[in-house]
């Protein structure tokens, strides 16, 4: 499986994430929609410490799977396939910013 680094940005934070070619386009959307979530939640004025902030975000999104009707059309052992391929990107990247500061 061949990866590829994808430079993203969260909350106005640049981020480096290796990420499987073929799961590009979806890792993208995840960015978008996290990116979209935290800027709500920091537009609304009632947070600005960026941790804070990604943690209501991860609250809100779990909520909102959580709330889905399963059953109508989801896959959930592929939703929950690529959930783990994300986290783990995350993680990784989160991990290789740590090593630059």
């Amino acid at each position: 499986m061949s990866q590829k680094m994808l430079d993203v940005t969260i909350l106005d934070r640049e981020l480096r994430i290796a990420c499987p070619d073929e799961k590009t386009e979806e890792l993208q959307d995840a960015v978008a929609y996290l990116n979209r979530k935290m800027h709500e939640i920091r537009d609304s004025g009632k947070m600005i410490n960026g941790e804070r902030i990604a943690i209501m975000a991860a609250l809100n999104i779990a909520h909102e799977l959580l709330s889905m009707k399963l059953g109508r059309g989801v896959d959930l052992s592929d939703f929950t396939r690529r959930m783990n391929a994300m986290q783990t990107a995350i993680d990784q990247a989160l991990a290789e910013q740590d090593n630059l500061f």
